[in-house]
């Protein structure tokens, strides 16, 4: 068992995309590999997925033992068919050109998440049942200390603005990694307390659940 505390996390985000590349095969497998014609990806580089499947639709992938028309996603185990329905992961995949740190982060929390329940009961029966069915919407909320000439608040700012999805990354002082795809909102109105550091508020709308890796 481990246990950890964020200290030292670095959260940085996607400051740019190159060209949305067309994906004509996602395999069954662990893990998945994708096929896309002279991709011109490298290993280690992050992807924006958009796939048939909605279990990964949205998601960020760090890409794995390239070939020329191929890749794995690290980490990605879509052998059900069931979960995953053969053929149905076709989509895109745009490479992440960049990462601008969100720097000056005072405080963050997450909301959302939580796992809702469809609750029944039989006619004859005296207890009640229940199924899982959605989770909430889910997000993260940051307050950074105010200054609007750093380079993560104005990449903060210009995401509030053009209402486009953005890969966020938090890198752990462990070594290991989270990636989101949210919204980023920015609350460009800042706290004015008294003996207290001026603040603004970036708020995260997640679109899939997050990703991990060991580092």
């Amino acid at each position: 068992m481990t246990a950890q505390v964020p200290n030292g996390t670095i959260i940085s985000l996607a400051s740019g995309y190159g060209s949305a590349l067309t994906t004509t095969i996602v395999t069954n497998a662990n893990p998945a590999v994708v096929t896309s014609t002279a991709h011109g990806l490298s290993n280690g580089d992050y992807v924006e997925l958009t796939s048939g499947w909605s279990r990964i639709n949205n998601k960020i992938a760090r890409v794995a033992n390239k070939t020329t028309d191929t890749f794995e996603l690290e980490g990605f185990n879509t052998t059900s068919t069931s979960v995953y329905p053969a053929g149905g992961g076709l989509g895109s995949v745009r490479k992440i050109t960049g990462f601008t740190q969100l720097s000056q982060i005072l405080t963050s929390s997450s909301n959302g998440g939580e796992q809702q329940f469809a609750t029944f009961q039989y006619l004859e029966g005296d207890f009640q049942n229940r199924i899982p069915t959605i989770k909430n919407a889910a997000g993260l909320t940051f307050t950074v200390a105010d200054d609007p000439t750093l380079a993560g608040y104005i990449l903060a700012s210009t995401a509030n603005d053009d209402r486009l999805p953005r890969a966020v990354k938090a890198l752990l002082a462990s070594g290991a990694i989270i990636l989101y795809n949210c919204y980023i909102s920015l609350n460009r109105t800042p706290t004015l307390t008294v003996n207290e550091v001026m603040a603004s508020e970036v708020t995260l709308s997640m679109l899939n659940e997050p990703v991990r890796y060991a580092s």
